[in-house]
């Protein structure tokens, strides 16, 4: 059972995996195709992995899986499999391993548009430091190194950070070649979008005409204004965050953008919507946990840590509709949607249904343990470590400039699973602590030098 308590920031500590802290989750029928056992093995090997299987649909493993309660969970999936029912049970059931309402393991689904994608992100052992950064909207510059991107609310302007050019630059009104050129010869590291897009295109323009990017048999490419078309063949491995797009991440056949990022666009980890999005909390916290905090985590720790503050805002604020289930997600179909659910579960808050629509919709692809990671170009706003001496832990927060905390809540990854736990020292912070994290939602205003001090005795799950 895992005993859970308020909490208050999340820290990663990065350790080797251990046996049975690594499994794969996969299919009989997918386990029986030779092409996708490859992928099964290659993980299996890499990271010395159980292997959990099922015969009907993914929401069948969840026993097995609670049985090994790993910390990493890799869904190995054809194309066909991965679709939006397979990201949103994916979710539920990585909840569901224990008894506490929140995610369990750090999860991923690897797929591809064809085996060899997959295969070639299974057998990938080389971190990502990320310093080149790209978007088709608005992104932090002082997070990077060097820097590139294109204004999706202002026709010909770009913004770039390069050896001998800062600022705002003249571009094309159509911007779709110079988008297409700065993936295949700047070789962003992190490519990140927002604004008009379906899992077949992103629309580059979002309050006036611009260019596309679209797909066809995992081939990514530019479509101009005049129907020119410009191929874009970028390999070298990066993450991709359509944090703001609708759809980008559904994959309802091999004709996805999601796939398409996999097989031409060097997407080794990318996180998005399978949805239509009203509501951004899932896409944007991603952002704000990976770049606004730089080199604290990895992108999936980023991508689980938001899933994290997202749950604890429905378990807080909205409590008695925090278990529902949605069921329909088709806006695109029914405008109405919204509107329906709202009268069905008596949800009177616009937060409310947008962090329920939001909660099990944003689906994470690649392996889960690979790490990419930010590099940290600046000093971080506050500190944070975790220190154990016979089984009392403290964290410690230290804030390094003045501010308001009114965001994300902190919070911090344990080393390894914990039980028995009993807070000694700031309860009165609300922290919540499980056998995996710490969460604590910090608010009010701090000055520079304020020390934040948690302490809790527990005991390791062996």
């Amino acid at each position: 059972m895992k005993k859970v308590i308020p909490v208050l920031f999340l820290l990663s500590i990065t350790t080797a995996i251990a046996a049975q802290d690594y499994s794969v989750v996969v299919s009989a029928k997918t386990l029986a195709d030779p092409q996708w056992k490859q992928v099964v093995d290659t993980l299996t090997r890499k990271y010395h992995a159980s292997v959990v299987t099922y015969t009907g649909f993914v929401d069948q493993a969840r026993s097995d899986l609670a049985k090994i309660f790993p910390k990493f969970a890799c869904f190995v999936a054809t194309p066909e499999e991965a679709g939006r029912k397979f990201v949103v049970a994916v979710h539920r059931m990585t909840r569901a391993l224990d008894d506490d309402p929140y995610t369990d393991v750090i999860w991923g689904i690897l797929t591809g548009y064809d085996s060899a994608d997959a295969l070639r992100i299974a057998k990938n052992e080389k971190p990502l430091l990320i310093k080149r950064g790209g978007g088709g909207t608005g992104i932090d510059m002082d997070a990077f190194e060097q820097a590139i991107w294109f204004s999706e609310g202002e026709k010909g302007a770009k913004f770039v950070k390069l050896p001998g050019a800062q600022g705002k630059q003249k571009c094309p009104d159509d911007s779709t070649e110079s988008i297409v050129e700065m993936l295949n010869t700047f070789k962003p590291e992190i490519f990140i979008t927002s604004g008009h897009a379906t899992f077949r295109d992103w629309q580059i323009g979002y309050s006036y005409r611009n260019g596309q990017l679209r797909c066809r048999d995992g081939q990514l490419f530019g479509l101009d204004t005049k129907g020119q078309k410009f191929a874009i063949n970028s390999p070298d491995p990066k993450v991709y965050l359509p944090c703001g797009n609708c759809l980008i991440g559904l994959i309802p056949d091999r004709q996805a953008m999601a796939l398409a990022w996999m097989h031409s666009g060097g997407a080794y980890q990318m996180a998005g919507y399978t949805v239509s999005t009203f509501f951004g909390y899932a896409g944007w916290g991603v952002r704000d946990y990976f770049i606004s905090q730089a080199g604290r985590f990895t992108f999936a720790e980023s991508f689980i840590a938001n899933n994290l503050a997202l749950v604890h805002q429905l378990q807080t604020r909205f409590p008695k509709n925090a278990a529902i289930n949605l069921e329909k997600f088709d806006l695109e179909s029914d405008p109405s949607l919204p509107n329906q659910m709202a009268q069905q579960y008596h949800i009177t808050k616009r937060d409310e249904l947008g962090l329920l629509w939001d909660r099990d919709t944003v689906a994470f692809y690649g392996d889960p343990a690979w790490e990419a990671r930010m590099s940290q170009t600046r000093s971080l706003s506050w500190t944070q470590k975790l220190t154990e001496k016979d089984g009392t832990y403290t964290f410690e927060i230290k804030t390094n400039i003045k501010g308001n905390w009114g965001g994300r809540p902190v919070i911090e990854f344990l080393p390894h699973r914990l039980k028995d736990i009993s807070i000694t020292n700031g309860s009165e912070l609300k922290p919540v602590i499980t056998d995996n994290f710490i969460l604590v939602p910090l608010s009010g205003d701090f000055e520079k030098g304020t020390q934040i001090k948690i302490t809790f005795t527990a005991q390791r799950i062996l």
